[in-house]
């Protein structure tokens, strides 16, 4: 598996791809428009849904204002515990970590969790290259790992698959991670789902180390939480020896009472349920229960440099629900891959480019992936604005400017090929500045060289004027007409009648 979106090309080379597979694009739409109306219903049966979306933004922007307050809290009441807590400046130091952690087992494999985090900083590849196998349980993850792919979702990693597809890939490719699939097997869902119990079942027997990412770390108790569907995620949390848990420092919350508003807005937003049918958590260690070792590994990789800018750190309010993939006409067509990154959709075309920089042509186009039609932000459970942040990062590719990169104030380039954008933005600045003025010019040009208009739009402007024609400009202006017939100055007063 390949695990690293790097070297990929920027947004619309990869979407002007990807939207010419019709497969792609049919899986996409059958999956997205059945989530997001499930969502739709799960919601309305709340009546206070509005207010419990506006505590849990107030949640995390308090939280965000205090983070190294409650991450100092964290540390002392995860080592209460009797777990070590590591802190990772980078995806480069948080691999090492990981891999240091468990090749002093002496282990060769790991089983997982599914786990944006460890996606994120390319872990699984990172651990092939010291030699350890990484085993994904989560359903999903495991198809996409078997097909040598990458994860197009943040919820469900393989909705870029049909069932056939699956069914092939699991025939073609189980016996290699280990138990082969089973005769005959079809793409019946159940069918399906059981081979791959079959497959896993081995994989949680054996293993002595478990990753796992979580979902929501509590402060006052140090305790952490990872919620999901299927149950793979509960084996891989209690029946290894040695659990290391890769978490970004933004996933933590104060209080007990605080997680209560995440558990009741998380998997309504994400899955459409009322409640997660599997909600592990686990403070530390404890004697004759679980793993007899927890290692907490603390992200940063680009989240402190978020938390500095003042519009762009809501994006850290995220709880990885994908509602904003589910209802995002782009995503829906373009797909996960396209991003270039292991946060697809209108989330990741604010979070990346802020985790890593708008240096690359990659990261450089993400903030213009997206029709800003505000669908993600009316269905963000925490109320991001996602639109007002890809506006403002859009600026800041254009204008270029100072910004904090892994820590240290750096200038930012102008994106290639805006010179014109400026341009053109610089002179709308005038006109509106100076509207007499700038009207009347255009009035007067637009006069006098009312012959040469074309009825059709050379270069980009042609294929919006093969179906249409340019409107015809009128005999005289509306200012030429008032003066002529009213007598004003067309600048403003009271007609009558």
């Amino acid at each position: 598996m390949s695990g690293t979106y790097l070297g990929m090309p920027p947004f619309p080379q990869a979407a002007a791809v990807s939207t010419e597979n019709t497969r792609l694009r049919a899986n996409l739409t059958h999956a997205t428009h059945t989530i997001r109306d499930k969502r739709a219903a799960a919601v309305r049966e709340l009546p206070d849904w509005a207010r419990l979306r506006a505590a849990g933004a107030a949640v995390k922007d308090r939280t965000l204002r205090h983070l190294d307050h409650y991450l100092e809290q964290l540390e002392a009441a995860v080592t209460a515990a009797g777990g070590t807590v590591h802190w990772a400046a980078d995806a480069r130091e948080a691999n090492r970590i990981v891999t240091s952690l468990v090749r002093a087992t002496g282990e060769t494999e790991v089983v997982k969790v599914k786990s944006m985090a460890t996606q994120e900083i390319g872990l699984n590849a990172a651990l092939e290259a010291a030699g350890i196998r990484a085993y994904e349980t989560d359903l999903a993850e495991l198809i996409v790992q078997l097909g040598d792919d990458l994860p197009s979702h943040i919820l469900v990693p393989a909705i870029h698959r049909n069932r056939d597809e699956i069914r092939d890939i699991f025939r073609e490719r189980m016996a290699d991670w280990g138990r082969p699939a089973p005769e005959g097997l079809t793409e019946e869902p159940g069918v399906l789902a059981e081979a791959a119990r079959l497959h896993l079942r081995e994989k949680f027997l054996r293993a002595k180390v478990g990753v796992s990412g979580a979902n929501f770390m509590v402060a006052e108790t140090g305790t952490l939480v990872v919620v999901e569907s299927e149950g793979n995620g509960r084996m891989c949390l209690t029946l290894p020896e040695t659990l290391i848990s890769v978490v970004g420092i933004e996933k933590i919350v104060p209080t007990w009472q605080d997680l209560e508003v995440f558990l009741q807005l998380l998997p309504r937003s994400s899955t459409a349920e009322r409640m997660n049918p599997y909600t592990s958590m686990w403070t530390g260690t404890t004697d004759g229960d679980g793993p007899r070792t927890f290692h907490l590994v603390l992200l940063d990789n680009g989240r402190s440099d978020t938390l500095a800018d003042t519009v762009g750190r809501q994006a850290l309010r995220c709880i990885r629900c994908s509602a904003c993939l589910n209802v995002c006409p782009v995503y829906e067509r373009a797909g996960g891959h396209a991003y270039g990154s292991a946060y697809p959709g209108p989330i990741g075309a604010i979070l990346t480019p802020q985790l890593r920089g708008v240096g690359s042509e990659l990261d450089a186009s993400l903030p213009y992936a997206s029709s800003l039609c505000g669908a993600c932000y009316e269905v963000c459970p925490v109320a991001i604005d996602i639109p007002e942040v890809l506006v403002h990062l859009r600026e800041r590719v254009v204008q270029g400017g100072e910004a904090t990169v892994r820590g240290v104030r750096t200038r930012i380039r102008p994106a290639k090929g805006h010179a014109a954008e400026r341009a053109a933005m610089r002179a709308a600045r005038w006109a509106l500045d100076h509207p007499r003025t700038a009207l009347r010019a255009g009035q007067l040009l637009a006069a006098r060289t009312r012959r040469f208009h074309p009825r059709r739009l050379p270069g980009p402007g042609r294929a919006w004027t093969a179906s249409r024609e340019v409107p015809a400009v009128p005999a005289e202006s509306f200012r030429d007409w008032w003066r002529r017939e009213r007598g004003g100055n067309g600048h403003g007063g009271k007609a009558t009648r």
